[in-house]
């Protein structure tokens, strides 16, 4: 973009003097990127009305994963989760982000045991009583994306399930707490991963998170297993998605090479991911869907 003076009307659309709105972020942005730091671009970084209008897609895309929690038992097939979500994504006037994205036939996610991410909903795929589920919720409202899953046990689940989604929660949990304007993305992925690691698990290191609000998928990627001090700079305005996927047993995946979406354990271990999204704010951060 070109260099605005600073009585110029500000890039982000307020309305207000460059000097009095965002001079002094551009300036610390140009900071670090000089000492060799990566740093978001004005594309990344979105406005008030934005935040405002990705919240109330959050609205939604919390209360459907909440009607799933009311419902979701022993003997539901996923295919039945995928019309629930259709029906209350729809009932509030968004479309279900999945939905025909790249191919995908479903509007939402739901993947048992050892899959761990993108398991097609499936009149043939019926919950039993010991299984784990992740429940991948995507929204549409007016153009405008949200994103979030949830782990649920179906009845009795065995230690080590109840163990692996437990933990995994709790390194959601604990990389939050490195979540904080001007930090690195890394500080939040070195957390999660020696979380995990502390507690036997291993991480999936090929799919992370991802920036989200404007588009589905938008940068940054977001890696839980960087390093501290990596990555990028986590700016107030900043949204993006905090979901690790966390393995029983070793790390390694493969894809299912006939729908070319479900993605397994390869050691047929059981996997569970929690998935939030959040604003990076002045303060601190902000959880929009859950």
């Amino acid at each position: 973009m070109p260099k605005l003076g600073r009585n110029d009307v500000c890039w982000c659309g307020s309305g207000v003097k460059y000097k009095n709105c965002h001079e002094a972020f551009d300036a610390k942005i140009e900071l670090f990127s000089r000492q060799g730091a990566i740093v978001p671009t004005h594309d990344i970084i979105k406005t008030p009305e934005q935040i405002e209008k990705i919240k109330e897609s959050a609205k939604v895309n919390i209360a459907v994963l909440d009607y799933v929690a009311e419902h979701i038992k022993e003997g539901i097939t996923t295919e039945q989760i995928d019309c629930w979500v259709y029906e209350q994504t729809t009932k509030y006037g968004a479309i279900p982000a999945p939905l025909h994205y790249e191919g995908y036939p479903k509007s939402v996610c739901t993947s048992v045991n050892h899959e761990v991410c993108h398991g097609i909903p499936s009149p043939d795929v019926v919950l039993r009583e010991g299984d784990i589920i992740n429940v991948d919720c995507s929204t549409n409202l007016n153009g405008y994306f949200s994103d979030s899953s949830r782990m649920f046990c179906i009845g009795e689940v065995s230690e080590e399930k109840k163990r692996l989604v437990e933990v995994t929660k709790q390194s959601l949990e604990i990389g939050l707490e490195q979540v904080k304007p001007w930090g690195f993305l890394g500080d939040m992925g070195q957390a999660i991963n020696d979380f995990a690691k502390k507690n036997g698990y291993s991480v999936v290191r090929e799919i992370g998170g991802h920036g989200i609000g404007l588009e589905f998928h938008e940068e940054p990627w977001v890696s839980f297993v960087s390093r501290r001090g990596t990555e990028m700079i986590m700016a107030p305005g900043m949204v993006f998605t905090i979901e690790p996927m966390i393995n029983m047993g070793r790390a390694r995946i493969r894809t299912d090479k006939k729908n070319g979406w479900t993605v397994y354990t390869a050691d047929e271990k059981p996997s569970a991911q929690w998935e939030i999204q959040v604003l990076i704010t002045e303060t601190g951060y902000e959880i929009l869907s859950y």
